[in-house]
């Protein structure tokens, strides 16, 4: 069978998913999730012309050196001044406060002498003006474009623009299936041939941190009755994730299991490691991925794939994950047919990134893993690398 190129594998996997719908939240809630709907300002910001510093409003024609000036008020944040200032006359200022009526300058409270209700211009003094007009930051019907993950900088901006609730897109419930009979849960007590689940946990906690909803089933053991189970208890999900049984092997049972349930199977093996036997494909408009069951590997395709489809039923693209450039750290020989995802340390230095690939790379060692924070990135048959050539790399 041949196998699928990464770039494939990621257009036909998207192409399965959908956006699941919207919800209305409010803003207080809506940090980190994607706006769905547009937002539109009903006021400008700021609403009125502002003081940008402490000091006093005043006409600019009356900014003469040794001027004195009788102040008739006050104007504080929340707390405007009422009056219009005429000729010769001052309002004392706070930074936020409204410029009354008549003024036209702001006159910094270093620059002004003051004795009971009367000021003195200073000599030296600054005629900037330190007003802000009304609409400077933005008008009324300023729009935030959506789809976009809201970060803090667009939660401070909503506020302003005084959207109270937006609607964003609600979050997808994916149901993971771990499978096999080797597998407990951590807190148990594995028996001598049985191992630590840790996929399912690895894979909720990306699932969640990309938006979705990560929904832990229960170990699915490998009998097509236990996985026929498995699957009933992820109805009403918009998303099924296995783990494992999705190889060769005389029990890799999830594909055989899924088809007699109504799989409709779109691809199977990718040309990648860790990952290679990756799967994909609908129960009617549900889709299904099936990861390998091995640690590295599930973890490495939910980086590549998972999180991508999070955000198409997000609503965004679910683009693949962008290289970038990097100097080798160590040498590399020649690179076999498939892509080759390798645990990698990047850090930064005076000539910019340098990458730097562990030299154990199989796919059960989690420790290497751990202590990655990046993948570097091979294509097939990529020639011989020597410390210091150019290399591509993704965060992880």
């Amino acid at each position: 069978m041949t196998l699928l190129s990464v770039a494939e594998a990621h257009a036909r996997l998207m192409d399965l998913f959908l956006p699941v719908g919207t919800e209305d939240v409010p803003l207080a809630a809506a940090a980190g999730r994607v706006l769905a709907q547009d937002v539109v300002a009903t006021r400008p910001q700021p609403p009125f012309a502002a003081s940008a510093m402490d000091g006093y409003a005043i006409r600019m024609q009356d900014a003469a050196a040794g001027a004195r000036l009788g102040v008739i008020g006050t104007s504080a944040a929340g707390a405007g001044f009422d009056g219009t200032v005429g000729a010769g006359e001052a309002v004392r200022i706070f930074t936020g406060a409204p410029v009354p009526l008549g003024a036209d300058m702001i006159l910094i409270q270093e620059d002004a002498d003051r004795s009971a209700e009367t000021i003195t211009i200073r000599d030296s003094h600054d005629r900037s003006g330190f007003i802000r007009p009304a609409g400077a930051d933005f008008a009324a019907g300023a729009r935030m474009s959506a789809p976009r993950r809201l970060g803090v900088k667009d939660i401070a901006l909503l506020a302003a623009m005084n959207a109270g609730v937006v609607t964003v897109a609600r979050r997808p419930r994916v149901a993971l299936i771990p499978t096999g009979d080797e597998l407990v849960m951590p807190g148990e007590t594995p028996a001598r041939d049985q191992i630590l689940a840790s996929n399912n946990l690895a894979l909720k906690a990306l699932l969640d941190s990309a938006g979705a909803e990560a929904q832990l089933l229960p170990i699915a053991r490998d009998t097509p009755e236990s996985l026929t189970a498995a699957f009933d208890l992820a109805e009403g999900a918009d998303a099924i994730v296995t783990l494992g049984g999705a190889s060769v092997g005389d029990f890799d049972l999830v594909q055989a299991t899924a088809l007699a349930k109504g799989l409709t199977l779109d691809f199977y093996r990718v040309a990648m490691r860790p990952g290679k036997p990756l799967m994909a494909g609908r129960f009617g408009t549900v889709p299904l991925v099936g990861l390998p069951g091995n640690p590295v590997s599930a973890i490495v395709c939910g980086q590549l794939f998972l999180k991508p489809a999070v955000d198409r039923m997000l609503g965004l693209p679910g683009e693949p994950a962008r290289p970038l450039a990097a100097r080798l750290g160590a040498a590399l020989g020649r690179n076999g047919p498939r892509a080759h995802y390798m645990r990698a340390i990047v850090e930064a230095d005076r000539d910019g990134w340098l990458c730097t690939p562990f030299p154990r790379q199989d796919s059960a060692l989690l420790s290497v893993l751990a202590d990655s924070n990046a993948l570097l990135v091979r294509q097939p048959q990529d020639p011989e690398r020597q410390i210091g050539d150019l290399v591509e790399f993704i965060w992880i």
